[in-house]
């Protein structure tokens, strides 16, 4: 049995189990591919290749051992997310991984840290600016559609709550760095109407 800090290894990429437009959940049910536990975790697949795309730009070098760990966490999450809570429940003994309350508070440490050297905010900020900036503000609204998409599923299905909040504190996270992003320059604020 692979250990928890032990990296997944795959052999094989392709298993011709999804080409009737089903797949597998973690436990093994089969689900179509739109059922609503697979756009949320696809979402948010999504959101953490965004977030490798910040990585690649240049961001300031504080930002990225957070941003590394965040994508860390972005897998634990589709984890979560992949895992129905009733299969848990159902099959005793056997813990999944799930995304927790101090990966959340991770997040509220770096939101405080990182906003507390900022501007009081004087307007809403438009998403854009530096290169690394308008990245950070597509995966933030990448990540607020993630977080749409996670409560439509928890409409339907039990949702480990945690999963949730991360989700919500990221996009502050996300947007916050994307401030600071942009400290060396003027930010663009929102005019009404466009008004000069």
């Amino acid at each position: 049995m692979r250990r928890r800090e032990e990296p997944v290894r795959l052999t094989q990429i392709y298993t011709r189990a999804g080409d009737d437009g089903e797949t597998s959940l973690g436990e093994g049910t089969r689900v179509p591919k739109t059922d609503p536990r697979i756009v949320a975790y696809g979402t948010v697949d999504e959101l953490n290749s965004l977030v490798g795309l910040v990585l690649a730009a240049n961001v300031p070098g504080e930002f990225r051992p957070w941003l590394q760990a965040i994508q860390n966490d972005l897998f634990d999450l589709g984890a979560d997310f992949s895992v129905p809570l009733e299969a848990e429940r159902k099959k005793k003994g056997r813990t999944r991984l799930r995304v927790t309350s101090e990966q959340v508070g991770r997040l509220e440490g770096l939101c405080d840290l990182v906003n507390a050297r900022l501007e009081p905010l004087r307007s809403f900020v438009l998403p854009g600016g530096t290169e690394a900036a308008a990245r950070l503000h597509v995966a933030r609204s990448v990540c607020r559609r993630a977080e749409r998409l996670a409560v439509a599923l928890a409409d339907e299905h039990p949702v480990n709550p945690a999963a949730l909040a991360y989700l919500n504190r990221l996009s502050d996270l996300l947007f916050i760095l994307a401030r600071a992003a942009n400290a060396d320059s003027a930010e663009a604020l929102w005019r009404p109407g466009g008004e000069p």
